[in-house]
């Protein structure tokens, strides 16, 4: 039995997705016996980022200054918004390098079984940003499972009066996959081929 103070380490890390009493149990392990080369670094850094990060008041990205880096780039298209669940699909599409435009967080996606309504997502800042009148194009990035295609069509509705084209990822995101875990091909293939709603 180990030091109540690793357990409690070990309790935490299991919390975390991807991580499980074993692994997480495996990685505080290894932690202790490379202290100085892994364990103070990824301290230090856990520090930074608490301190640092915040929420982008534009578009719901995290970044190190408010607004984002995509946001206050002058090179990216603003009158294409690209709607996203969350920051970790963001990030998948930045990585595979798809798109110039910018983003439009959700926070999520609508779901009846987890009670999260239009009121719990960022619906209306969305709504807001159409209103402007500066935006041509949005594009659905949603993950395709019924929650996912619920949310857009919801939102395809809620657009309707206004002039701007909507328009979805392709069929190439296979059907209850999410964004990211997708391969940067799948991801640029499927953006390439949107279509309108």
């Amino acid at each position: 039995m180990s030091a109540p103070e690793i357990e409690h380490l070990i309790q935490l890390l299991a919390k975390l997705p991807a991580f499980g009493p074993r692994s997480a149990r495996r990685a505080v392990l290894h932690l202790l016996n490379k202290k100085e080369t892994h364990f103070s670094p990824l301290m230090d850094a856990l520090k930074t980022v608490y301190e640092k990060i915040m929420t982008c008041p534009i578009c719901g990205n995290m970044d190190t200054t408010a607004p984002c880096s995509i946001c206050s780039d002058s090179k990216r298209n603003s009158s294409q918004i690209c709607v996203v669940r969350d920051v970790a699909d963001l990030w998948a599409l930045e990585r595979a390098g798809v798109f110039k435009g910018v983003y439009h967080v959700l926070g999520g996606v609508l779901s009846a079984l987890d009670g999260i309504g239009p009121d719990e997502l960022r619906v209306q800042e969305l709504l807001n940003k159409v209103a402007i009148g500066s935006v041509t194009e949005v594009i659905f990035a949603l993950p395709a499972t019924v929650d996912g295609q619920t949310t857009a069509h919801y939102l395809a509705d809620r657009l309707e009066g206004y002039s701007v084209k909507i328009s979805a990822l392709s069929r190439g995101v296979p059907v209850g996959g999410e964004l990211d875990y997708l391969d940067d091909g799948t991801l640029q293939m499927a953006f390439k081929s949107r279509r309108d709603m």
